[in-house]
């Protein structure tokens, strides 16, 4: 009876000892898989905070362009004919439009009026719906960037992109198409 209480005590200290090795392997295991998670929730706090940051700036485009809509509509100039068409998927504007657009700097300035500029990009619909909102953002920037580097003032332009969502002509032509592939710059009093 001693024996077997021995041996009972014997098989309860390494039952014992086992627990307690395999609770350190479980407690590590734990560890590393927290871990694991941990980064993955930093990485997406990253993002949400990136996603924030893009959300708040375009919500700040869109109230300065409900500001400047407030205004009297003064005129536009529209970057559409043929010698200053955007090319299909670029943003880069031709010769010709820089001519325009330098004339447009030109009569701004002239004019000497306090205006506001509403510069709006458009596409045609080959594509999908986001890729033709961000490709009208970039016209709408690169007329945006080249008034500012000829003189007019930054806090007086605000660019908005309509994509494939207001087109000037059906989009079932080539020509169509090429019409719809636009920057209008709508000058605001």
């Amino acid at each position: 009876m001693i024996a077997s209480t021995k041996t009972m005590m014997v098989a309860a200290a390494l039952v014992m000892g086992g627990l307690s090795v395999s609770g350190c392997a479980t407690k590590k295991y734990v560890n590393t898989q927290v871990g694991a998670v941990n980064e993955r929730v930093s990485a997406h706090d990253t993002q949400i905070g990136e996603l924030d940051k893009t959300s708040k700036e375009a919500l700040d485009r869109a109230i300065a362009a409900g500001k400047l809509a407030e205004g009297k509509f003064q005129y536009a100039l529209v970057l559409s004919d043929d010698s200053v068409k955007f090319p299909v998927n670029a943003a880069t504007l031709s010769p010709e439009a820089e001519q325009r657009l330098s004339e447009f700097t030109e009569k701004l300035k002239a004019d000497n009026k306090n205006v506001y500029l509403e510069i709006q990009g458009h596409t045609d619909n080959s594509g999908s719906k986001e890729y033709n909102d961000e490709l009208g953002e970039k016209r709408a920037e690169t007329v945006r960037k080249f008034l500012s580097q000829h003189g007019v003032a930054l806090n007086r332009m605000a660019t908005i992109s309509y994509g494939q969502d207001a087109p000037v002509a059906p989009n079932e032509t080539r020509e169509g198409r090429a019409q719809n592939r636009r920057v209008v710059v709508m000058v605001l009093s």
